[in-house]
């Protein structure tokens, strides 16, 4: 009997546990990655297979789907990489949505979130310098910018700097309607409605679905209570009509 209602205990502990990992959603969204693992993710950098047919394509893809717990996990509720590896990509596609989205950084550090499976809204160290040999390339302007934008273009740089201190978390909130898209940083609107070009073909529009991607590039970067709400047909269009 005491060995049982140790057990129990133990049983209950782990529960309770796995409950105070769980994100709460706000009203009307749903979370996208549930805080104790890779459910719902796979590993994928569309960049290193995008010139990739047939059997070739199928082996590279394959592999970053093994590879991806190798580089990411989760630790206290959080979605984790340290700079390696594939990028974390949901299973699931996404068309007109609002996302929610906390990260947090290191120095030196460069990353994005990818809609639709296209780049980015772009996440900096801001304490970066120019460089003269990239001209186009301004860190220091802040995040969330559509950095693969065409250089001059609205919204290839964000509206005013919102970045908080390493160390802090950074929140997102993202509107993706059509191809046009809207992204306050700490609360702060920092692109207005632009249009995201199609990286992959600049001649066609953005996908109308597409994962949603975190990059890793440079650096450790946590990420925490993703959360998306899907835009129905009217709400777009009254959004649109508005802008």
């Amino acid at each position: 009997m005491k060995i049982a209602f140790l057990s129990l205990c133990g049983f209950a502990l782990a529960l309770s546990s796995l409950s105070a990992d769980e994100p709460t959603p706000p009203p009307g969204f749903r979370a996208i990655f549930n805080g104790r693992d890779l459910t719902g993710w796979h590993g994928l950098n569309p960049h290193s297979v995008v010139k990739l047919t047939g059997e070739k394509k199928d082996a590279a893809l394959a592999k970053m789907r093994e590879e991806f717990a190798a580089h990411w996990h989760v630790e206290n509720g959080e979605l984790v990489n340290i700079g390696t590896g594939p990028y974390a990509t949901t299973d699931e596609l996404f068309g007109d949505i609002e996302f929610l989205i906390e990260y947090k950084t290191v120095a030196k550090a460069d990353s994005g979130i990818y809609l639709r499976g296209t780049p980015q809204v772009q996440i900096w160290d801001i304490n970066q310098p120019d460089d003269p040999k990239k001209p186009d390339r301004h860190p220091n302007l802040g995040s969330g910018g559509l950095f693969n934008n065409t250089p001059k273009t609205p919204g290839r740089d964000p509206l005013v700097l919102a970045d908080k201190p390493f160390g802090e978390w950074n929140s997102f909130r993202i509107r993706q309607i059509g191809d046009r898209t809207w992204v306050w940083l700490n609360d702060k609107l920092v692109v207005d409605g632009a249009v995201m070009e199609n990286f992959w073909d600049r001649t066609q529009p953005l996908a109308a679905t597409g994962p949603i991607m975190l990059q890793t590039h440079g650096g450790e970067i946590r990420w925490r209570n993703l959360f998306v709400r899907e835009i129905g047909k009217e709400e777009a269009a009254k959004i649109l009509s508005e802008k």
